[in-house]
């Protein structure tokens, strides 16, 4: 396994810039994530990893060793797409044995890594069949299977999961968790993602029109976001505008237009967590004193932090009268959208719910504590 270092790392396509100046750094034996919508780069900062693509400009090192002229044959990655690429003429067995093939491994070792890694996808009993003989998720362990039995240094994964369906995925997480954790392998997962990323991400990038907006682990990222983007891609909140009006130790007073809401915030402010590189980017809270009075700043409020109360209650922070506009019932939670006394929405989440429902209609409180409280400066 290898490290991977990239710096300053661009590439265009016409007049696009897919990947504009990226950087960052991927440690011995991580599993690490680049996130993001569609477009925004993640997929050509992989195909460049694996030398399918030149870089414009910037470089990759593997173990401090520059890899940029060095062809894709050489750099001893092993790649899974996302459309499995399997041969349909050939069985399991064949399909996993063809990159050793390719470097002329003797027979007798041959059919021992292949043993041992179709052992390891948990797919030895199906060795002898043909792709259109398994499912999707089949498919999918033989394809990781014949990226893993060539023994990379780095295993690059391209959206692998996005052809399976809901209940497939979920159990191929569980999978790629476990066989990441047995092999040790250091390696780069693209997704757009976001529960994927956050359930099995060691540290994930953030990216947006190819540029790294965050880098952190998945708790760091979602508690402690740098900035809206961020906030707004990984899992869904309320943004709420408004003006710091004063601060004292550890709490700071915004008004906004519900009315005065309470931050506590140790670790709480996001700040970009980029460092003037760009490099190796880690999780920043900024200091209470990085905020002042008059500061313009946005609070963001996952809905899991909105407490829905029949009556006002709880103290007197952070409370405001609100209307149910519409509610789901999940069985495990419940899922509201009210409106605010100014007009705007909120989303909240009752998690186990039980009791009386309430009517869409109906007068309710929200608490929200401070520490739940977001700020981002704007």
């Amino acid at each position: 396994m290898v490290s991977v270092r990239l710096q300053n790392l661009s590439r265009s396509f016409g007049q696009v810039k897919a990947v504009d100046s990226v950087s960052l750094e991927v440690q011995k034996g991580e599993l690490f994530f680049l996130l993001g919508p569609s477009g925004c780069g993640k997929t050509t900062v992989l195909r460049m990893i694996a030398g399918f693509y030149s870089p414009d400009s910037g470089e990759i090192s593997f173990d401090n060793r520059i890899v940029n002229e060095v062809p894709p044959h050489r750099r001893n990655t092993g790649m899974v797409f996302q459309n499995y690429a399997l041969w349909p003429h050939m069985t399991v067995e064949k399909n996993v044995g063809y990159g050793l093939d390719i470097r002329r491994v003797p027979s007798a070792e041959k059919a021992g890594k292949i043993r041992k890694v179709l052992e390891t996808v948990r797919m030895l009993e199906y060795a002898q069949r043909k792709p259109a003989q398994l499912s999707g998720g089949q498919q999918q362990r033989v394809a990781l299977a014949r990226a893993l039995v060539i023994e990379p240094d780095l295993l690059l994964l391209d959206e692998p999961l996005s052809n399976l369906d809901a209940k497939l995925r979920l159990e191929m997480r569980g999978e790629i968790k476990r066989i990441h954790g047995e092999t040790g392998i250091t390696s780069i997962y693209v997704t757009h993602d976001q529960k994927e990323a956050l359930s099995m991400a060691d540290r994930i990038a953030v990216m947006n029109a190819g540029k790294i907006e965050q880098v952190g682990s998945p708790r760091e990222l979602y508690e402690n976001p740098a900035d809206r983007f961020v906030a707004g891609f990984i899992g869904e909140t309320n943004f709420i505008e408004g003006k710091v009006t004063g601060t004292q130790d550890d709490r700071v007073t915004v008004e906004t237009p519900i009315g005065i809401i309470i931050a506590q915030i140790p670790n709480k402010l996001g700040h970009p967590s980029r460092t003037s590189s760009g490099a190796h980017p880690q999780q920043v809270g900024a200091p209470n004193s990085a905020v002042q009075p008059g500061d313009a700043v946005v609070c963001s409020i996952r809905p899991e932090a909105v407490d829905v109360l029949d009556e006002k209650g709880g103290g007197t922070e952070n409370g405001f009268e609100c209307t149910v506009e519409s509610f789901m019932y999940l069985g495990d939670n419940e899922q509201y959208q009210i409106r605010m006394k100014d007009g705007g929405t909120m989303k909240a989440v009752a998690h186990n719910p039980w009791g009386k429902m309430r009517k869409n209609g109906s007068i309710a409180w929200i608490r929200i504590e401070p520490s739940n409280v977001i700020l981002l400066k704007k």
